[in-house]
């Protein structure tokens, strides 16, 4: 058609984990929490009244910000609420990088980093992880205007000590983007880098711990100055009234937060060594899911043969990650039907 301009025409897009229409299926591929969210939250959706739909909705979030920041130790200042947490990498990626800026992170990682920087016409310096997913020190050599380090790391489900991110900073000239969508299920989080650094940016998310995937809600921690610099780039009112009115009453109730996670890691343990039982080898994940190698057979025939019994795992057809399943923690009824299903595959 030729109206596009010649990097968007260029990008093969973001490809999402397949969403089938069917209920009645082991649903393991895109790394939803599998326990429903805060009773507090239905409640605060049936209060939504007339009026709060027919209002703009406060550009800020501001109901959301100040418990956010109460919880997180830090002020209103530091906290920035985003459409999910991709809105935010796309707000960074559009603040802090064009071409002759360039974007480092490691690899394999999230897959959305490279199509969000393709659009800015950003180039991208990706720095291999070795075999055990340890930072790779040749990151700090990058010269990048932005570095994301997605930690837990997406899809292995490991985490890169706080101590090495607080290195990493120091030595950036850059900006820091640590994506902690997935840190409610690991031991330990960046908040301290917060505090220490003006050169950080937290990404968090509501999708996975909070179980609201389906509500698109996260949130940014940063130097207010920051915050200050990314609220003149995202849109007008990025975060709708229901939104933030869920948000708030999610984030708010934190035993049944802390409730699910904790169920959550207990599944996860189990997963993971029965798993392994079968002969796949599994990474010590810090995430609501696990990466499994495949030592015999192959992955994606697995995949495809769990789809036909309507369970389903996520394959990745890349370089390093062509011989393993990344599959979400579900309930232990989805679990067991999952592993009775490889038992009859793999043998």
């Amino acid at each position: 058609m030729g109206y596009f301009r010649d990097n968007v025409e260029r990008v093969g897009g973001y490809t999402p984990g397949f969403q089938p229409r069917a209920t009645d299926v082991v649903k393991l591929n895109t790394n939803e929490n599998p326990y429903p969210p805060s009773p507090e939250v239905m409640k605060a959706l049936a209060g939504i009244g007339p009026e709060q739909l027919r209002r703009y909705p406060d550009p800020a979030g501001n109901a959301f910000r100040e418990v956010a920041a109460r919880i997180h130790g830090v002020t209103p200042e530091n906290i920035m609420c985003c459409n999910g947490g991709d809105d935010l990498l796309s707000i960074a990626i559009r603040a802090f990088c064009e071409a002759g800026r360039p974007l480092a992170y490691p690899v394999p990682t999230y897959t959305l980093y490279p199509v969000l920087a393709a659009l800015e016409d950003c180039p991208t310096i990706e720095v291999p992880f070795d075999e055990q997913f340890n930072l790779p020190s040749a990151l700090v050599r990058s010269g990048a205007t932005l570095t994301i380090v997605c930690n837990p790391n997406a899809p292995s489900g490991t985490c890169v000590p706080v101590e090495e991110l607080a290195s990493l900073a120091d030595e950036l000239a850059g900006v820091l983007l640590i994506d902690e969508a997935y840190v409610d299920f690991a031991d330990r989080d960046c908040i301290e880098l917060v505090r220490e650094f003006d050169n950080v940016i937290l990404l968090r998310s509501l999708s996975k711990g909070y179980s609201l995937a389906g509500l698109r809600f996260g949130y940014a921690i940063a130097d207010a100055e920051l915050i200050a610099g990314l609220m003149k780039v995202k849109d007008s009112y990025n975060v709708d009234a229901v939104a933030i009115a869920l948000a708030t009453a999610a984030i708010e109730d934190q035993p049944c937060f802390k409730a699910n996670v904790a169920k959550v890691r207990a599944d996860r343990a189990v997963l993971t060594e029965q798993l392994q039982s079968l002969g796949l080898g599994v990474l010590d994940s810090a995430t609501n899911f696990v990466l499994a190698t495949v030592k015999t057979g192959s992955a994606a025939s697995i995949q495809e043969e769990l789809a036909r019994r309507n369970i389903y795992v996520r394959y990745f057809d890349v370089p390093g990650l062509d011989d393993k399943l990344r599959i979400s923690v579900g309930t232990k009824e989805q679990n067991d039907k999952l592993l009775a299903a490889l038992k009859e595959i793999v043998g």
